[in-house]
């Protein structure tokens, strides 16, 4: 009964959620509804954990088991709620600041929002990183602008660069997450790199809860594009879709209502929560950022 109940609330969570984008008007309600379902899905979890919980056999390995951290989820400023005791503990916070390196792209790097947003992450951790070098450093695409019978035939910025990042005047475009990641493991190794694309945004709110500033790949606007703001490129591993909105920064921070970051073009400070994590998770769910070191590493 209780797994019926669960899936049925997180059924009604998800689908309230998408209610919302599609019916303005109901914005908040809806929203409000969705988490409502969504925490009353993780109070049965937790109610279901902890009667399992009783049924564990006595002895070392089930202390041990008890034994194990649970990972707190904030659900206001005063309410936690456990998700799990078999994930790393971090708990949630109502609100983070993390004080980061502000570095500017322009006049030199037109283009290079991302490799200019991981400048400063590096240097977050006291780590001697140049926005020029980086831009040197990045993998590149080196396919060549055409268009052919209507199609636009160009790179994939999953291999790497696409085009000029030093001038508007020649084509290009940008760099996402996987050549990012392996240019930070340049620096820092690959056990400290952590790429969470592909993820929730909660793998975000981890980091910042762990004091980790994370790169993602947004776009310039800050909510979501509609339809049209996206064209196909076709490239040497498949067609892929691209925005002229693409862009890239380092979050710092967030609050009930914004999400802050570092803007290497300098023309913001923070967005709304919802409609940055709606742009975020349009571009692809892309997101780096870098553990501390431990004591036997150096910065």
């Amino acid at each position: 009964m209780f797994n019926f109940l669960v899936l049925f609330c997180f059924f009604m969570s998800i689908l309230l959620w998408k209610t919302k984008k599609s019916f303005p008007s109901f914005k908040k309600t809806a929203a409000a509804y969705s988490r409502l379902f969504f925490i009353t899905a993780l109070v049965l979890v937790m109610v279901t954990i902890s009667e399992y919980k009783q049924t564990w056999p006595s002895g070392p390995e089930a202390s041990r088991q008890g034994s194990d951290k649970v990972n707190a989820v904030a659900v206001s400023a005063h309410e936690e709620i456990s998700l799990s005791p078999f994930v790393e503990e971090v708990e949630i916070q109502s609100s983070m600041n993390i004080k980061a390196p502000h570095v500017l792209q322009l006049p030199e790097l037109p283009r290079g929002c991302e490799v200019t947003s991981l400048t400063m992450l590096l240097q977050y951790y006291g780590i001697d990183a140049n926005k020029m070098t980086l831009a040197k450093e990045i993998t590149r695409d080196p396919s060549r602008y055409r268009e052919e019978n209507g199609k636009i035939h160009f790179g994939n910025p999953h291999i790497g660069f696409v085009g000029n990042m030093y001038t508007f005047n020649e084509p290009g475009y940008g760099v996402y997450n996987e050549p990012l990641a392996d240019l930070a493991e340049k620096y820092v190794g690959k056990e400290r790199v952590q790429n969470l694309s592909g993820e929730s945004f909660y793998s975000v709110l981890r980091a910042l809860n762990q004091e980790q500033p994370v790169v993602v790949i947004i776009n310039a606007k800050y909510k979501k594009l509609p339809e049209s703001a996206f064209e196909t490129w076709y490239t040497s591993k498949g067609p892929v879709e691209i925005t002229m909105n693409e862009h890239s920064v380092l979050v710092t921070g967030y609050d009930e209502d914004y999400i802050y970051f570092n803007d290497p073009l300098d023309k913001k400070q923070k967005a709304p929560f919802d409609d940055f994590v709606e742009a975020w998770e349009q571009m692809g769910n892309q997101a780096i950022t870098i553990k501390p070191p431990t004591s036997k590493q150096e910065i």
